[in-house]
């Protein structure tokens, strides 16, 4: 049975507390992000440590390599809607389809040591540059493809959400 791709809006976790994970995004700015991100890379370093890390617990779920190898991708997609946000308020963002990349990459026969060297380094980069914005630029505004906007604010607050989550999911 194939992975079923993920069609939710998952915007309403800006709103409200995740009841799957328990994220609640209320008042994080892009500095806390930052923070908790930082927190939560040796993480995901010990998921990518385990044994079988590229065994999926069902036929229909990801593995936590493949879980992890998208996590990375998360990390650099946000770092740079972020970098165009911030060049530019009112930045529209390319649509990014997360199941055609994970097919594209190939996260199914990844490497765990590469993905834990890769995850690192993007975790890091992200941390930096959610680290780096400036409060009065917390204001600015970013266009998903579907419409969804964002303020940097916002942004910061959705994306930690993804990586917590996926966390959640992998049990680390």
């Amino acid at each position: 049975m194939p992975i079923i791709p993920d069609s939710k809006d998952w915007t309403w976790v800006l709103s409200r507390p995740c009841p799957e994970c328990g994220f609640d995004a209320d008042s994080l700015t892009p500095h806390q992000v930052a923070a908790r991100l930082d927190a939560m890379l040796p993480r995901w370093d010990e998921v990518l440590q385990r044994h079988e890390v590229e065994a999926r617990p069902d036929d229909s779920t990801w593995s936590p390599l493949e879980y992890a190898c998208h996590v990375r991708d998360v990390f650099t997609l946000f770092r740079d809607r972020l970098g165009l946000m911030l060049a530019q308020d009112g930045a529209r963002f390319a649509d990014w389809n997360q199941d055609a990349t994970a097919v594209e990459k190939d996260y199914v026969h990844a490497a765990a040591e590469t993905v834990r060297a890769e995850l690192a380094k993007e975790g890091a980069r992200t941390r930096d540059a959610f680290a780096a914005v400036p409060e009065e630029a917390f204001g600015r505004r970013g266009v998903r493809s579907n419409g969804s906007e964002f303020t940097v604010m916002t942004l910061a607050r959705y994306f930690l959400h993804d990586a917590v989550h996926h966390l959640h999911d992998v049990a680390g």
